[in-house]
């Protein structure tokens, strides 16, 4: 039984941080990637980021480069998105999702997802 456990969402001022967690069990990270996608209010649902384990590599959409980083801990199963710099646009629910192997950036190709956890930016 796969789950995926997003948490560490909130309300936060501009130019503050969060770092979302997304507990994961019935999957190991070396046989899926994770991805954090966010869907803002009125907005189509986005790939944030990702990190696949199986090939070393990891996804930042541009508006978060430099601002945002993606990490794992294999011993807690739990993938990590430190967003640092927050804007207000950032303010979306944010899920987690697993994918086989490597990462993908099409939201149809997911094939777990874990509840959304909300984040709110206020200016």
């Amino acid at each position: 039984d796969v789950q995926l456990q997003a948490s560490g969402g909130g309300l936060v001022q501009s130019g503050g941080s969060l770092r979302l967690s997304c507990a994961a069990s019935g999957v190991t990270f070396d046989d899926y990637a994770i991805g954090w996608i966010r869907q803002a209010p009125g907005k189509e649902r986005e790939v944030v980021s990702c990190i696949s384990y199986s090939d070393n590599t990891a996804y930042y959409t541009d508006s978060v480069k430099g601002r945002f980083t993606i990490s794992g801990d294999n011993a807690k199963n739990t993938v990590y998105l430190q967003m640092n710099s927050l804007k207000d646009e950032d303010t979306a629910v944010y899920y987690c999702g697993a994918h086989a192997v490597f990462y993908t950036l099409s939201i149809l190709e997911y094939d777990y997802w874990g509840q959304g956890t909300l984040v709110t930016v206020s200016s």
